[in-house]
């Protein structure tokens, strides 16, 4: 059966808070999609943005991006006043990151101190999500101390997180800690409010999440065995792709590469959290740059152009092996757009995931 969706991400949501959020023109938004008999909504990546503002370069491969928690909410949950927020109005056809960077945090710390940090479905969450939380939350505190800077630029008993030193930051960052686990609570709690109305309205979320994560990341300095890094935690290869007609150069997207030997000693375990934790978000997951899974393109680190990258050899089909063995079935398409080879063919093929056609080039 054939079924039609629109591709509209949160952030182009209209609002008069500078972006889009998981608030009443979200809900609006379902609405017209039951209307207009859709049935299927698409999203980009929910993560926290970094610079660029790209959900394609985020602080977490868990996290969801604060800037969507949806003020008006907060308001009718007394954790914010109507005064408080009218400051954060904009011109509700327009997204104003710069706004947001320098403003948001603060109307939202305002919301934090008014919480009870004893709720017990806080602390629900905090214990079911714990097993990134609390890595990601003491990060965005180290990192949100230190000018915002990279954790690569953090003095080196943070960046190569020596117990001592890990030990005193969750002491003297406990506030700012749990502000972070206040920002997740609300954040999950919002959307999975809005993807429960969805589907009430027989609309289903197809999310999306990228293959690589970004370098200032969570998951890189909390498991920086997982990338391929030198002794000083700098990449040694980072991801893009090789030149074509359009970009004889190539692109470098600057992304550190896996260390897939260690990841398959350890049964994949990270990729099984990340996929688990992205399919529980969404009725269906599309997989980004599929073709990464079979060859992925590596290009030295420091390099200006991906004129001197090569091809290595992915995971396979071990990766999602154990994917289907861990988790069982999920709803799953691989975006095999690009340059497809018979064994990308082959691993889709076997995995069962469905693959992408674009209107543009489908029929040629």
């Amino acid at each position: 059966m054939r079924k039609a969706g629109v591709l509209l991400h949160i952030s182009s949501l209209p609002s008069k808070y500078g972006i889009g959020s998981f608030g009443k023109a979200a809900y609006e938004f379902v609405d017209f999609l039951e209307s207009t008999y859709q049935t299927y909504w698409q999203i980009l990546p929910l993560g926290p943005t970094s610079y660029g503002d790209s959900p394609y370069q985020t602080f977490s491969a868990f996290a969801m991006n604060p800037y969507f928690i949806d003020l008006d909410i907060l308001v009718k949950e007394k954790l914010l006043k109507r005064q408080e927020i009218i400051d954060s109005e904009t011109e509700p056809q327009a997204v104003d990151f710069a706004r947001l960077y320098d403003e948001r945090f603060l109307v939202l710390k305002l919301a934090f101190d008014r919480f009870n940090l004893n709720d017990i479905h806080f602390k629900e969450f905090v214990r079911n999500e714990g097993y990134w939380l609390h890595d990601y939350a003491l990060f965005m505190a180290i990192k949100s101390n230190h000018d915002d800077v990279s954790w690569t630029m953090w003095p080196d008993d943070l960046k190569f997180r020596r117990q001592d030193a890990i030990h005193q930051a969750k002491q003297t960052y406990e506030t700012t800690i749990n502000f972070h686990y206040f920002l997740q609570y609300q954040a999950y709690k919002q959307w999975f409010q809005l993807k429960n109305y969805a589907n009430s309205k027989g609309i289903e979320i197809i999310g999306d999440m990228p293959i690589y994560v970004a370098l200032d990341s969570s998951d890189v300095w909390t498991m920086p065995q997982y990338f391929q890094l030198n002794d000083n935690l700098e990449p040694t290869l980072i991801a893009g792709v090789p030149g074509d007609n359009f970009s004889p150069d190539g692109q470098l997207w600057g992304n550190p590469l896996y260390r897939w030997d260690i990841l398959e000693r350890e049964d994949f375990k990270w990729w099984i959290d990340r996929v688990h934790s992205n399919t529980s978000m969404f009725d269906v997951l599309r997989i980004d740059h599929f073709i990464g899974f079979v060859h992925y393109f590596g290009i030295p680190f420091g390099d200006l152009t991906a004129k001197n990258g090569k091809w290595y050899e992915g995971p396979g089909y071990k990766l999602f092996e154990a994917i289907h063995r861990h988790l069982g079935p999920r709803n799953i398409i691989a975006e095999d757009l690009g340059m497809i080879t018979d064994e990308v063919r082959a691993l889709i093929k076997k995995t069962g995931y469905p693959g992408m056609k674009l209107l543009q080039f489908a029929f040629d």
